[in-house]
């Protein structure tokens, strides 16, 4: 796997967004996602703001939120939310959908799992399947479980994850969840509602 493979994912992943969205109506773009407190329409601005967030930016949010990284995130993704219609937040998901651009501090792979993650986060709450391609989310998953910055490595202490669709598991016992590699990206980056469509074993 090379750089060019993770642009060449997190673009086909982008561009699929922007199709998913498109596809949503008003009362879809201000349900609830699995993210807490936050609308679709609040990801759907998040998304377009990984190709966009300056140092500056960054460093000006980071005051105004006095150095709380989530709620600097939030404020940002609401700020752009209300600042733009669903149209033109999709425009901007297909304009720099090929994009290397990142957000300072991000790797290679963030904006991959940003994608994959928030994905999922729109689709569930609304009843709606998005497939992801294995490979992708493979990466994805690899990269998520090394990482400091999502809380895979905590929780690889006490449970190990194995896929049931893909050749991958990673972490200790005792405890074993068995699932779709999809659903084990959802639980390794915190989203707990994931646990309901796999299997726990202790």
């Amino acid at each position: 796997m090379g750089h060019d493979d993770i642009l060449a994912w997190t673009k086909a992943e982008r561009l699929s967004l922007a199709a998913f969205l498109e596809d949503l109506d008003a009362h879809e773009w201000d349900a609830a996602s699995l993210c807490d407190g936050w609308t679709v329409r609040d990801v759907a601005a998040h998304l377009t703001l990984s190709t966009r967030t300056t140092l500056f930016v960054a460093i000006k949010g980071a005051i105004r939120a006095r150095g709380d990284f989530n709620r600097m995130v939030a404020d940002l993704a609401r700020e752009r939310a209300a600042r733009f219609q669903p149209r033109e937040l999709i425009a901007q998901l297909r304009e720099t959908a090929g994009s290397a651009r990142r957000a300072p501090g991000a790797s290679p792979l963030d904006p991959l799992v940003d994608a994959l993650v928030h994905g999922q986060d729109m689709a569930r709450p609304l009843g709606r399947t998005r497939e992801l391609p294995a490979g992708p989310v493979v990466a994805a998953l690899d990269h998520v479980v090394a990482s400091r910055f999502y809380g895979g490595r905590e929780l690889l202490r006490t449970t190990r994850l194995i896929a049931t669709d893909a050749g991958w598991s990673a972490g200790e016992g005792p405890r074993e969840v068995r699932g779709p590699a999809a659903d084990l990206l959802l639980l390794a980056t915190g989203r707990r509602a994931a646990l309901e469509d796999l299997r726990s074993t202790q």
